[in-house]
């Protein structure tokens, strides 16, 4: 691996972890919120679907955009959104204050994930570029873990939840601007030159195989679905088993610490077994625990919510990994873009269809709907291997 392209692969793994730090202090935040606003489940879905839903709608136009002006401003930019985004919601009052700021803060993490996995593709050939995105993947685990530990602990020191939010935007401005720097030095250093003379030029998306691409876009859906859903109502289910709303916070951190062995693992066992036994394990094992999770009383269950985070999240570093199998190395920025459009979707479709099940009916049956969204994968990931066997050929 080129010293080069080390540095190019760390930077991007330290925006990632900073913007997924800060989208996932969310998930600390709603037990808090729905506690100051009097939220209902649907509400607090519609929180995390606000952020999630303002990716959606910029992660394809990001990644177009830097064919023409380059990754190096959108992903300034997109630390620039999200510091201000975070600004604002410490100044709001009410609800839909907070769901102004989340909008702010979803355009600003829309331009990184499509970015810097083309830019990570780009630099990276055969089993290197799938280790490299799966050490990518996890970095962002890192920083969730990170961003909501530090979150966890301030609130169990009566910090004031728009003192954090304060903070953490401040720590996103600061952030952009010191990107600014380091990017320009990589640049110098030719490695972002070199990733994108390698592109050739390629008429459409660069879509290898069509069905090969709706398939594993599909796993995506229902695999971040089904994440987000979790880590959104987690704490909810541990507050369900008699826990108080801050220690119930923990519940999200516990989740996110088995995520970050699972990024990683994940990659590794994806180039050992292979995508589909990979995926097919991986999600049985998700159905499995999560299950048990909710039956097993409060000690028990905070246990297993690290074996949980392994699978659960492990999961998306073998299918994010996967999109340049169906994806030409000239269309990586648009391929990256629409797998990342479809996973934004579901993070706002899971929050709200789950929060929609668990005020009709109850919590239970919220989580019900998550093992069978996992399950409906299996059959998806076996359908899956006609189609990588052709992109090999």
């Amino acid at each position: 691996m080129k010293a080069p392209h080390k540095q190019l692969l760390a930077t991007c793994a330290a925006v990632h972890g900073l913007q997924d730090g800060l989208t996932a202090s969310i998930y600390v935040l709603l037990p808090v919120l729905a506690q100051s606003f009097g939220l209902g489940y649907a509400q607090i879905g519609a929180i995390r679907a606000v952020h999630s839903g303002a990716m959606w709608l910029l992660e394809i136009p990001a990644g177009i955009l830097s064919e023409r002006v380059g990754e190096r401003r959108l992903l300034v930019l997109g630390l620039t959104g999200a510091g201000v985004g975070y600004l604002t919601m410490s100044l709001a009052n009410g609800y839909h204050g907070v769901l102004l700021a989340l909008l702010i803060a979803g355009c600003g993490a829309a331009f990184q994930h499509s970015l810097c996995s083309s830019l990570i593709a780009g630099a990276f050939e055969g089993p290197d570029r799938r280790v490299a995105l799966g050490t990518y993947n996890a970095s962002g685990d890192t920083g969730k873990l990170l961003f909501t530990g530090i979150a966890s602990v301030l609130f169990g020191f009566q910090v004031g939840w728009q003192g954090l939010a304060a903070g953490y935007g401040f720590v996103g401005l600061t952030a952009a601007g010191i990107l600014w720097l380091v990017l320009g030095v990589i640049k110098k250093s030719s490695a972002i030159p070199a990733t994108l003379r390698a592109r050739t030029v390629v008429g459409g998306w660069g879509v290898r195989d069509r069905m090969g691409f709706v398939t594993l876009a599909s796993i995506v859906f229902l695999d971040i679905a089904v994440q987000d859903g979790f880590l959104v109502f987690v704490a909810f289910l541990m507050v369900a088993k008699q826990v108080p709303p801050v220690l119930a916070a923990f519940a999200v951190v516990a989740t996110l610490a088995g995520g970050v062995c699972g990024k990683f693992a994940c990659g590794h066992l994806a180039a050992k077994l292979g995508v589909v036994r990979s995926l097919v394990l991986v999600q049985s094992l998700t159905a499995i625990v999560m299950t048990v999770v909710f039956f097993s009383p409060t000690i028990v269950a905070f246990i297993l919510l690290p074996l949980l985070g392994v699978v659960l999240q492990g999961s998306s570093s073998i299918s994010y990994a996967t999109v340049s199998n169906f994806v030409h190395d000239a269309r990586q920025s648009r391929g990256f873009a629409a797998i990342y459009t479809m996973s934004n979707g579901a993070s706002v479709a899971g929050p709200l269809v789950f929060g929609f099940v668990a005020d009709s009916f109850h919590l239970g049956a919220s989580v019900a709907a998550m093992v069978g969204a996992t399950l409906i994968t299996l059959p998806l990931a076996i359908f899956l291997r006609p189609a990588l066997k052709r992109t090999d050929a």
